[in-house]
């Protein structure tokens, strides 16, 4: 149902309410569970009950007889129904219908947008891994759903941001400096003892091998030149972050992930704002110390404070030995979010982080009261996502040669190519564990769901293809927006139709519950609908009417198909 047509269908029910004394009730107009109930449904005789004191069945009665009095029933709905206690069943007009494939056809890539969230930003942040060794499979995870959730974000006006964290300060890169050190003294011909806590991927070799050869790295649009003395730990440390930073890049753009900004935690420490922030903490009054380390009470908070969220006992900001724990950073950097302009913030992380996002909030909300910032409880927000688990051959696949010790993003889109990776990422919900099966996503066969997606909009591009070839007149996309549709009233015709109009409001749901894994949900019931149509009925007629009729539900389908691969970053090809 298009937008346009909810509002005249609820403009319709405040009419009839009013005409029967009901007043100004909200009015929520959905789609039946069951099809066979019809297009569209409504609950507001149950909530009118004690606005008339009447039962709900009795007030559903007098609220379908107002409705087919109103002299826009019969343009808007073909029947009305009562079920149960009062539930109110409706279907759509033919006309009603048919306006859908015409909208489509008109605003073709811009079907399904909205301007409802324009003038608001939000910042996603997601991968944000350390520039230690290369990306794994839950970078990979963090990345397509990140990416497809800020597509989807955008068409409901949301002004996005993708931004892309450094974890470039701490002890795993002096781990990462000291494991290249030592790799290129084993190059030179020195016997070592490399440390069991090393980094011990092949990778660690390669940077070694090209720091003592002096190949110079180009990162971020800043090029290191090496001098191949390994005593010179602070290169080796610029060059190493450097190396893996660009070749991190270089995989994300292999899955189609690209960002708008890098943050580098290391400018939270030199631009001063990591010290600001405990300093507005302390002064907050909500810490204290103990065991000689300073410690943030972060029990003083309630789930009202923190937006729904409470700890169960105070955390550690600063150690013994000095150096704060790491939510402590991510406090300074979450209040340069919000600096930014940002009211809203999205981390897409995975489910180990879900017992620190009560400390974090804590620390954020100290501080900002400190600093005159009225950030939101809710700020920020996160969708924590489940690792998975990589079958090939039947059997699970757990480490890379590379890696040394897991299967790398690369790995994955080596093995099945940028749109098996994407969607097979995208297409279960965050929080549940699955199993990617390799062989599954490179098969050419209808159990695999890219290739079903795919098929169907290069079945319809081979439609159209043959009815020219058989000398058929093809209407333009112009000429199917001002054709008489009232012919495509079968079955399967309407089913199509009906989950074409289902596309806006899967959007926004998937905007709203931060779901991208509905959009592959939804479009595998429109291929299938698509081909349950294209089984039923010929589309490619002797009779113009029909075929013309058929041909525009076609182009409309396609549009649609091709709008939702295109936010799931995943080719539409032509011919298969």
């Amino acid at each position: 149902m298009l937008d346009q047509q909810k509002q005249e269908l609820t403009e319709l029910f405040q009419r009839a309410l009013a005409s029967i004394g009901a007043g100004a009730l909200p009015v929520v107009l959905e789609r039946p569970k069951v099809a066979s109930h019809g297009d569209v449904a409504c609950t507001v005789a149950l909530q009118s009950a004690k606005v008339l004191h009447k039962a709900p069945r009795q007030i559903a009665e007098m609220i379908v007889s107002a409705l087919r009095s109103d002299p826009e029933f019969p343009r808007l709905l073909s029947s009305v129904e009562i079920a149960g206690p009062g539930f109110i069943n409706m279907r759509l007009a033919n006309s009603a219908q048919q306006e859908i494939i015409k909208t489509i056809l008109a605003q073709k890539e811009k079907f399904g947008t909205n301007n409802s969230k324009a003038g608001q930003s939000v910042i996603i942040e997601y991968v944000s891994a350390n520039p230690t060794g290369p990306l794994h499979l839950g970078h990979a995870r963090q990345g397509a759903l990140g990416d497809v959730l800020s597509n989807i974000l955008k068409t409901q006006g949301w002004k996005v941001t993708r931004e892309y964290y450094y974890n470039d300060a701490g002890a795993q890169i002096n781990n990462l400096t000291v494991s290249v050190q030592l790799r290129g003294r084993e190059l030179l011909g020195e016997k070592i003892d490399f440390p069991e806590k090393g980094y011990h991927g092949e990778y660690i070799i390669d940077i070694a091998r090209d720091y003592l050869a002096r190949r110079p790295v180009t990162s971020s649009g800043a090029t290191i030149t090496p001098d191949g003395n390994l005593e010179n730990e602070q290169l080796v440390r610029k060059y190493a972050v450097a190396y893996l930073r660009n070749e991190q890049d270089a995989d994300l753009k292999k899955l189609g992930v690209e960002f708008d900004n890098y943050y580098l935690e290391s400018s939270l420490y030199s631009d001063g704002l990591v010290k600001e922030a405990v300093d507005a903490i302390i002064a907050s009054g909500h810490t204290y110390e103990k065991d000689n380390a300073l410690w943030l009470r972060t029990t003083d908070f309630s789930k009202e404070d923190l937006g729904g969220l409470v700890d169960d006992k105070d955390r550690v900001m600063k150690k013994q030995d000095g150096f704060y724990t790491y939510f402590v950073p991510d406090v300074a950097y979450h209040l340069t979010k919000f600096r930014r302009g940002f009211s809203r913030a999205i981390n897409i992380q995975g489910s180990d982080h879900h017992g620190t996002r009560a400390r974090l909030r804590a620390g954020i909300q100290a501080a900002s009261r400190q600093l005159g910032l009225n950030v939101p409880k809710v700020f920020p927000e996160w969708l924590l996502h489940k690792m998975l688990l990589v079958m090939k051959d039947g059997k699970e696949v757990k480490m890379s040669k590379r890696s040394g010790s897991y299967v790398t993003l690369s790995d994955l889109v080596n093995w099945v190519g940028k749109d098996a990776a994407r969607y097979f990422l995208v297409s279960r919900k965050a929080d549940a564990e699955f199993t990617f099966d390799i062989n599954l996503a490179v098969s050419k066969s209808d159990e695999n769901p890219v290739y079903y997606l795919q098929y169907a909009y290069a079945r319809i591009c081979s439609i159209f293809r043959q009815a020219e070839e058989k000398g058929f007149s093809v209407p333009s996309t112009e000429e199917m927006g001002r054709l008489d549709l009232s012919c495509l009233t079968a079955k399967d015709e309407i089913d199509l139709i009906n989950r074409l109009s289902d596309y806006s409001n899967t959007l926004s749901s998937i905007a709203e519950s931060l779901s991208p894994h509905l959009l592959c949900f939804y479009l595998r019931d429109l291929a299938a609908s698509f081909h349950a149509f294209y089984n039923a009925e010929r589309v490619l007629t002797e009779d113009a009417v029909t075929r013309n009729g058929r041909l525009a539900l076609l182009a409309a389908v396609r549009q649609v198909l091709g709008n939702g691969l295109s936010l799931l970053g995943i080719s539409a090809p032509e011919k298969m």
